[in-house]
């Protein structure tokens, strides 16, 4: 499948994966900022065009687990229509009072420009029409939520 890609910066960097079986395409920093809802933005001054009927899902690398740092929306969603950067939130993941919401300490340990910062999978995804009904299938686990299963 073809995916067409911009670099929105002379020096941004190529999505690319260690080995030719990983599903996950690297991301890397070209920026680095923060916001008023206490993330630190990194940019990976790149955009896409990718393909009607597929979606780009954005993770946190595995290595980041070394970091203080989580994926602030957990896994990112990058439509087929969206054209701009592609951009991923961290929060930190230690308890941290609040008085400025945009203060970061700098002990919080953070990606670099040009460190790997997640990771993107582009998928397809079916084409779903929602039939409203009054009563659903019996299955076994039946409304049985979390914890349920008793594991």
């Amino acid at each position: 499948m073809e995916v067409k890609i911009k670099k929105l910066y002379e020096d941004s960097i190529l999505p690319t994966k260690a080995h030719a079986t990983d599903a996950g395409y690297d991301l890397y920093a070209h920026s680095k900022s923060y916001d008023d809802d206490g993330n630190v933005v990194y940019g990976s001054g790149i955009a896409m065009e990718i393909p009607q009927g597929y979606v780009g899902l954005v993770f946190p690398r595995s290595s980041n687990a070394k970091k203080d740092l989580i994926l602030s929306n957990s896994v990112g969603v990058i439509d087929s229509g969206y054209r701009g950067e592609i951009l991923l939130k961290f929060k930190p993941s230690s308890v941290i009072e609040k008085p400025d919401l945009a203060y970061i300490p700098e002990s919080i340990a953070k990606y670099e420009i040009g460190e790997r910062i997640g990771q993107i999978i582009i998928i397809p995804y079916p084409d779903i029409e929602f039939v409203e009904v009054d009563e659903l299938s019996d299955s076994e686990r039946g409304i049985g939520g979390y914890g349920s299963s008793g594991k």
